[in-house]
């Protein structure tokens, strides 16, 4: 905990951040997320932080406008210390131990809010169980953001499945590990205008779910027309889903209102296949909650 505070510390958190920053490393070390696989690789994945509950507000997390770009000093500080914990305890070193060929901005800092309020469904940690008094980060390695952009058209009785064909189509980009594994997770961020346009068509969070896992489709032949070096052997025409599961859509409702959403694909692999967890942000020996 003392090299954690020392890496918050360094990260500008201030003290009300340290028990987001302990829960987020009490989730990545779970043995379901894979942290060392996922230390190395040479894919681009950073852990993707989504936070819920009374520790947003208390923390004053954003998860609307802008919230993964500059101007949020929670988001900032909280992401950035989980990075240097990385760095510095777990001694990931670009070219050295930490493999990735590129990377991405969210390899500095990568954590939101979920806008609860703008949202027309429950809130992601209840979804998974957790209570609405429960502060909860859930995490999930990502690429960064892949903008979708969608029009709705209230004239057009259409404009819920448009919207869900683009991102299922995003979903499925035969470029992802997500399409050349056929497995891991993704994470899908509706911004509260496309929520709605799904919510006012009767769906669930879970119906969205379930749909974007039928749709978010290739063929074994379009995967292989780009990249024979994961797709097993068969008939091309067979059906090859992107992800395996709805529950494996981390679906949440984040961003300014307006055109665009955004899907976070995954590494995928893994020996858990990129699994999602999360954990509560609660007291302990460790560090106790500020406004308790």
């Amino acid at each position: 905990i003392e090299k954690i505070a020392t890496n918050a510390a360094m990260a500008g958190c201030l003290p009300d951040h340290m028990t987001v920053v302990v829960a987020a490393i009490r989730a990545m070390l779970q043995p379901a997320f894979d942290l060392g696989e996922m230390q190395s690789t040479t894919h681009c994945t950073a852990p993707l932080m989504i936070v819920n509950g009374p520790v947003v507000d208390h923390c004053d997390i954003a998860g609307s406008f802008g919230a993964l770009g500059p101007g949020h000093r929670a988001n900032a500080s909280i992401g950035r210390a989980v990075r240097l914990c990385m760095m510095n305890i777990g001694d990931a070193r670009p070219g050295v131990s930490d493999m990735a060929l590129l990377g991405h901005p969210g390899k500095f800092s990568f954590c939101l809010a979920e806008d609860e309020q703008s949202s027309p469904w429950e809130p992601l940690a209840e979804a998974l169980g957790y209570s609405s008094d429960d502060s909860v980060v859930t995490i999930l390695g990502a690429e960064a953001p892949h903008s979708v952009v969608f029009t709705n058209d209230a004239d057009d009785n259409d404009s819920p499945q448009r919207l869900l064909r683009a991102l299922a189509a995003v979903i499925a980009n035969t470029g992802s590990n997500n399409a050349n594994l056929s497995g891991g997770a993704v994470a899908v961020a509706l911004n509260p205008e496309h929520a709605q346009v799904l919510a006012d068509a009767g769906m669930s969070r879970s119906d969205v779910q379930a749909e974007l896992q039928r749709m978010a489709v290739n063929t074994r032949g379009q995967i292989r027309s780009f990249n024979t070096g994961f797709i097993a052997a068969g008939n091309d025409d067979d059906i090859i889903p992107a992800v395996r599961r709805p529950a494996d859509i981390v679906l949440f409702v984040a961003g300014g209102a307006g055109l665009y959403s955004a899907v976070f694909p995954s590494w995928a692999a893994g020996a858990h296949r990129n699994t999602v967890v999360h954990e509560v942000v609660a007291t302990g020996a460790a560090c106790e909650l500020p406004w308790a």
